[in-house]
C-alpha cells in the first residue's frame, strides 16, 4: 500500500465513524431506545467482526483466559455504557452536542493515565485540557454567559461518554502488548454481546427485529461505522504514524456534526462553533507533542 493509499483508507475509516448517528437515529424511528439501540450494535458488530477474523485471520482469535477481565473492562464497562451514554445524548439532544461531548474522552484518558501509570502532565497535555474544558463549556452554553437550555443530565450523559470511552484506551493498555488492536476490539464486542443479549431488551422487540429495514439499520450499525470503519483505519495506521493517525481521526467529529446540521436539523451558533473548533484543535496539540517526540526519537536513532 503507497503512503497515500495509507492517508485515504486512515480518513476513510475515521469518516465512517462519523456516519454512526445515521443509523442510530433510523433505530429511534423504528421505536428503539438506547439501551436497546446500543444492544443492536454490540450484538450485530460482534458477529461481523468474529466472522471476518474466522474467515480471514482465525489466529486473532485465540487469547488467553487469564485475560478475559480486561476484555470485559473494554467491553461492558467501556462499550456499553460509552455508547449508551453518547445514544443517549443524541436522543435527548442532538448528534452535533454529543460527538462534541464525546470527544471529552482525550481529557479523561490524560488524567487516568495519570493516575494509574503515573504519566507526567506535560505543558501540551495541561493547554489540550483548557482546549477541552473551554470548548464543550461553550458548546453546552456554560460560556461565555451560563446561559444553557440543555439539562444537567444530558451534559452528564455527554461527559459520561467521554469517560467510558476513554475507559477503552485504559484497559486496553493492559492488554495491548499481548493482542493485535483487532483481536482486543473483537473481544470486546464479544464481552459486550454477551452481556447485552441478555440486558439489552431486545426479547420484547423480536418482531421489530424480524423487519428487513430494521436489520439493514443494524447491519448498517454494526458494519459501516463499526467493521469498515475499523478495518479501513488500522490498515492505513500499518503504513502511516500513529501521531499523524490520531489527526486524521477529527474528520470524525466534522462528518458526524455536518451530518447533524443538514440532515437531523442541528442548530449551531457562533459559540457553539467556537467551542467545537477547540475541542478539535485539543486533539491536534496532543498529537504534535506525540509527533515532535517520534521525530527526536528518529533522529536519535
Amino acid at each position: 500500500m503507497s503512503r497515500q493509499q495509507a492517508y485515504f483508507c486512515a480518513t476513510a475509516g475515521a469518516a465512517m465513524w462519523g456516519f454512526l448517528g445515521l443509523f442510530v437515529q433510523a433505530l429511534y424511528a423504528e421505536g428503539f431506545t438506547p439501551w436497546q439501540t446500543v444492544a443492536v450494535r454490540a450484538i450485530f458488530s460482534a458477529g461481523l467482526i468474529t466472522a471476518y477474523l474466522a474467515i480471514r485471520h482465525p489466529h486473532l482469535l485465540k487469547i488467553h483466559i487469564k485475560d478475559l477481565p480486561y476484555f470485559i473492562g473494554t467491553g461492558i464497562i467501556s462499550i456499553v455504557f460509552f455508547n449508551w451514554c453518547y445514544f443517549t445524548v443524541m436522543d435527548e439532544a442532538s448528534l452535533s452536542l454529543a460527538v462534541v461531548l464525546l470527544y471529552t474522552g482525550p481529557l479523561f484518558v490524560t488524567l487516568l493515565s495519570r493516575l494509574l501509570f503515573k504519566e507526567w502532565l506535560t505543558r501540551r497535555k495541561i493547554i489540550s485540557l483548557f482546549l477541552t474544558l473551554t470548548g464543550c463549556a461553550f458548546t453546552v452554553g456554560l460560556l461565555p454567559s451560563f446561559d444553557t437550555s440543555i439539562s444537567a443530565f444530558v451534559i452528564l450523559a455527554g461527559l459520561g461518554s467521554g469517560f467510558f470511552y476513554a475507559l477503552y484506551s485504559i484497559f486496553g493498555k493492559y492488554v495491548s502488548r499481548r493482542y493485535s488492536s483487532m483481536t482486543i476490539t473483537a473481544y470486546s464486542f464479544i464481552c459486550a454481546s454477551a452481556f447485552m443479549i441478555p440486558a439489552g431488551g431486545l426479547i420484547g422487540q423480536a418482531g421489530k427485529l424480524a423487519d428487513p429495514a430494521v436489520l439493514l439499520y443494524g447491519f448498517g450499525l454494526a458494519f459501516v461505522p463499526t467493521v469498515l470503519g475499523y478495518i479501513l483505519y488500522t490498515s492505513g495506521l500499518t503504513y502511516i504514524e500513529s501521531s499523524r493517525a490520531s489527526i486524521l481521526t477529527t474528520i470524525e467529529p466534522v462528518v458526524a456534526i455536518l451530518l447533524g446540521v443538514t440532515v437531523f436539523g442541528d442548530t449551531l451558533n457562533s459559540w457553539q462553533v467556537l467551542g467545537i473548533i477547540l475541542v478539535l484543535a485539543s486533539i491536534f496539540v496532543i498529537s504534535e507533542r506525540r509527533k515532535s517526540s517520534s521525530a527526536q526519537a528518529e533522529a536519535g536513532a
